[in-house]
């Protein structure tokens, strides 16, 4: 493991507020079949992007126990990191495979950034801040705002509250909430486009609405103008907000959670696309000169075959639940990035029906949907404005009443030009 890229890492955050940065949550344990040249491939995409560094989560256990695999990950990812000049910390998780020994993270001589939950061990982080000399920003959401702030050692707070309660849109409460509580320390704030869950060996089966999430949750960072901005997540495949690129063919099996075929062949990483625009307009720096369409939806309508149990929200967190077609709307969503002085005018058809033209208020990004209406087939969209070429056609896989699995797939696709 590199310490000065440890180092660097973390004067970057103690200087957050020089400048704002873009950081993507990483499961390393979705990584352990990567060569080096794969953690520097998604590097690559990662900083074309405009995502500054990499959280990368990782459980205990996997760090003691068997072949250790986590080691081998974080030299690979480390590695790739030197080389490319990108930002790596440590997000060391508590929930997933018991809590931290205090003794045990001063050892690990990896970068201490900040971790998955675990409240109840805010103390060690005394003891390990003096050893260490490290910047501190957890997660203890399960806390709320105020009671996360409160707690000692901390320079900073990370939220997981990405996604909105049932079938209503995402507010910036919580956001709100956090900065008050933080009076001036930095808030590293979440965002994240889709949750879809549906793991029985992990008893994990529910929705959260995605639907227009991705670019509202992008126009709510202007709203708060947080110091740091964490996605949730680049690559965990089994809760379906993945915005990297699948895993290499040659390793998806080792990499994909078992059970998890709703994220076959369901890329996401077209939403890559949208992020120099959207990192542009937090960070106050001019916009790419580039027009682009990024289109989702799924591929199924909400009615088409079982919902195979999934609700919306989860009794496991204390909320009411709802039947998923509440909260997950039937539609083509889409964010058409038109950067002339003209508005943009969205053509979408759906298999062989007339196609339905949706048309921006105003230039600039037009982010719209158009609903299915009972329709079925393959998706093509394009936008045209006056003086500019045509964008697209893109064309998207069929929606289909034909289910894997005979079940809904409540994971989306995405695409883009």
């Amino acid at each position: 493991m590199r310490l000065a890229a440890l180092a660097l890492a973390l004067l970057d955050l103690a200087l957050q507020a020089r400048a704002q940065q873009v950081f993507a949550h990483v499961i390393v344990g979705n990584t352990y079949a990567y060569t080096q040249a794969d953690w520097a491939s998604d590097i690559r995409a990662a900083a074309a992007a405009g995502i500054d560094g990499f959280a990368l989560d990782i459980g205990f256990q996997d760090t003691v126990s068997g072949t250790k695999p986590v080691i081998g990950a974080l030299n690979n990812a480390y590695n790739a990191a030197d080389a490319a000049g990108f930002k790596l910390f440590i997000s060391f998780d508590y929930l997933a495979q018991g809590p931290w020994d205090a003794a045990d993270v001063q050892n690990t001589s990896k970068p201490v950034a900040s971790t998955f939950e675990s409240p109840g061990n805010a103390g060690d982080w005394v003891g390990i801040k003096q050893q260490t000399n490290v910047f501190f920003i957890p997660d203890y959401s399960s806390q709320g705002p105020q009671g996360a702030a409160s707690l000692p050692a901390v320079d900073g707070l990370f939220s997981f509250a990405a996604w909105p309660n049932g079938p209503n849109d995402i507010t910036i409460d919580a956001d709100q909430q956090y900065v008050q509580a933080l009076n001036g320390r930095p808030y590293m704030m979440p965002v994240s486009p889709w949750f879809y869950t549906n793991l029985p060996a992990f008893n994990k089966n529910w929705l959260w609405r995605g639907d227009d999430l991705w670019h509202q949750r992008w126009q709510q960072v202007l709203q708060i103008n947080p110091a740091l901005v964490e996605i949730l997540t680049w690559n965990d495949y089994g809760e379906s907000h993945y915005v990297g690129p699948l895993p290499p063919a040659a390793i998806q099996n080792q990499s994909l959670p078992e059970g998890s075929w709703y994220v076959e062949n369901i890329p996401h990483n077209a939403w890559l696309n949208d992020l120099p625009y959207y990192i542009a307009q937090y960070k106050k720096q001019a916009l790419p000169n580039e027009n682009h369409v990024t289109i989702w939806c799924r591929l199924n309508p909400g009615t088409a075959c079982s919902a195979d149990g999934t609700p919306c929200n989860t009794v496991t967190q204390g909320q009411t639940q709802f039947a998923p077609q509440q909260c997950d709307v039937d539609a083509i969503y889409f964010t058409a990035f038109v950067l002339s002085s003209a508005t943009a005018t969205v053509h979408v058809t759906i298999g062989n029906n007339a196609p339905v033209t949706v048309t921006a208020p105003a230039p600039g990004i037009f982010h719209s949907s158009v609903p299915f209406n009972g329709q079925t087939g393959t998706v093509v969209i394009s936008v045209t404005a006056s003086g500019i070429n045509q964008i697209g056609p893109v064309t998207c896989p069929a929606i289909t009443t034909a289910c894997n699995n005979g079940n809904v797939n409540w994971n989306a696709w995405v695409g883009g030009s």
